[in-house]
């Protein structure tokens, strides 16, 4: 899959974008919205020059998966992504099949819900900075043991919320500020939502062979009932190990865009200024992991 491939940009003429994000695009059709998720990737919060071929196609398979498997765990806006069951006004945008899904129109919730089952990541850089006080540190308002090591599973998973920026940098906040935000009664829901959806993608992940270290959610109001919106348990929103390489104490192999992240940090760009160029092995192998994400986790090949 070469560079020249991805779709960085999907036009659908006649139709003007609501919002257009690192990776969707957002349209309003009155009723509802489209989402149409492109080939772009991101890194650092900084989307690169160049896309991954067939991601945005992966990304949204696999949050279709998801919406439907735990639908029952938890409400969420998926109408539909089978562009067969578009309505005839966007049967023309044949672009749109695989890559794009029809979602109710909410009121967003404006936090970005971080549950956090191993210890990695930022996560681990702030812990190794923590005072211990009997046995244990205070990391995002949660204690956890002080003995841990990096990419140690927590005895209980965690919820760490950040604010959610259109621009720049998601900011982590206190539990004390997010329920300033949200409200008490709102607050414990969106917590013991998130909670309950981690660990029961997390058994599923894990029968085949991944560990989803940690994720990120966006909730929205419908009517008054928080449900779930955006995408989920995607190599984009989630940190994906392999289950038989696990090994404490060290950083993990992955499935997700991690890679890429390494191979910046190894150019000395991190997220300041232009991105550099990506060679194409870069964007091959970055390919092969979204496309083995895909596979492992809904027992389908991109192609069916």
């Amino acid at each position: 899959m070469a560079a020249n491939d991805a779709l960085i940009k999907v036009e659908l003429p006649g139709l003007k974008p609501l919002r257009s994000g690192k990776v969707r695009d957002i349209y309003d059709l009155g009723d509802n919205y489209l989402f149409v998720t492109t080939d772009r990737i991101s890194a650092f919060d900084v989307v690169m020059k160049q896309g991954i071929p067939r991601k945005g196609e992966m990304l949204n398979r696999i949050s279709a998966f998801w919406f439907d498997y735990l639908e029952e765990v938890f409400p969420n806006h998926l109408i539909t992504a089978d562009f067969d069951k578009y309505p005839d006004s966007l049967k023309k945008y044949e672009v749109l099949r695989d890559r794009s899904m029809l979602v109710k129109k909410v009121e967003r919730v404006d936090v970005e819900c971080i549950v956090r089952g191993f210890i990695t990541g930022s996560a681990w850089k702030q812990y190794k900075k923590l005072e211990e006080v009997d046995g244990r540190k205070l990391l995002y308002g949660n204690y956890i043991p002080a003995s841990m090591v990096e990419s140690d599973k927590f005895p209980e998973p965690i919820f760490t919320p950040s604010t959610k920026e259109e621009n720049g940098h998601d900011i982590n906040i206190s539990l004390d500020k997010y329920y300033e935000l949200i409200g008490k009664s709102r607050g414990d829901e969106i917590i013991s939502g998130s909670i309950e959806l981690y660990k029961e993608a997390y058994e599923y992940a894990f029968s085949k062979g991944i560990i989803i270290a940690d994720t990120k959610f966006e909730f929205g109001i419908d009517n008054g009932k928080l449900i779930l919106i955006d995408e989920i348990f995607t190599p984009d929103s989630s940190r994906f190990w392999r289950r038989d390489k696990f090994i404490p104490g060290y950083p993990q192999v992955s499935f997700d865009k991690q890679y890429l992240r390494d191979w910046l940090k190894n150019v000395d760009w991190h997220g300041e200024g232009e991105p550099p160029d990506l060679p194409e092995e870069v964007i091959e192998n970055t390919a092969a992991k979204y496309r083995e994400a895909f596979t492992t986790l809904t027992g389908m090949d991109i192609d069916d």
